[in-house]
């Protein structure tokens, strides 16, 4: 039995059928791993390594002071760094030029500590390997990386989701009391009056309201 491919990382612009019932899978693109790492030995073993679990494209960079602009345009699915001992300064670095809450980070180092780890964490990587990376351990822990940032990426998507809900629910409130105030209204009277303008408009509410609030702040 073959290695199973890495799982795939949620990107909406990106199409993917699957047969959940089965291993199968269609790809419209090729899953691409960027490999940061300076040792050409250890990034052909890489290689090799992701290779052997599938229809993947590998590009291996180096930790050089344009590494953000390589990223940018290569603009990999999944970004994996390879650091023996990284300062402080050298993983904010990293972390920052990877893009972590763009797509899944995979850190493998040989020796960390517990604040060099919190920072890594806090920045967004997904996951964050002490005692180096080891060939046999790649594809299960980037399936967990790839697992944990799609799961972060939901909660961020329905926080935002919440947030600007909430936020467009004061604004049609505030509309609304505008409304009362200047027709003499009651707040179901003006609801349906502010539903009906945006209907007529072919707006969202939120818009018509957010119009309405901008335009009476101009002429208090």
């Amino acid at each position: 039995m073959g290695v199973l491919p890495i799982a795939r990382v949620f990107r909406p612009p990106s199409l993917y059928i699957r047969f959940l019932a089965g291993l199968h899978e269609w790809m419209i693109d090729l899953l691409s791993i960027a490999v940061v790492e300076n040792d050409k030995n250890r990034a052909d073993l890489i290689i090799e390594s992701l290779n052997a679990t599938g229809n993947v494209q590998v590009n291996v960079l180096s930790s050089s002071n344009n590494l953000a602009g390589e990223i940018h345009e290569c603009n990999p699915d999944i970004v994996l760094i390879d650091i023996s001992n990284p300062s402080r300064d050298t993983l904010e670095a990293l972390t920052l030029a990877t893009g972590p809450l763009q797509r899944p980070v995979a850190m493998f180092v040989d020796q960390s500590s517990e604040s060099l780890t919190r920072v890594a964490i806090e920045a967004g990587v997904s996951a964050y390997v002490v005692d180096g990376l080891q060939p046999e351990r790649l594809k299960p822990i980037l399936d967990a990386a790839v697992t944990r940032f799609n799961m972060f990426n939901r909660m961020r998507t329905e926080l935002e989701t919440t947030k600007r809900a909430l936020e467009e629910r004061k604004l049609i409130d505030r509309a609304k009391g505008l409304i009362m105030k200047a027709r003499g209204i009651e707040e179901d009277a003006a609801y349906a009056l502010l539903r009906k303008t945006a209907m007529d408009q072919g707006k969202r509410m939120a818009d018509v309201a957010q119009a309405l609030v901008t335009a009476a702040s101009l002429l208090s």
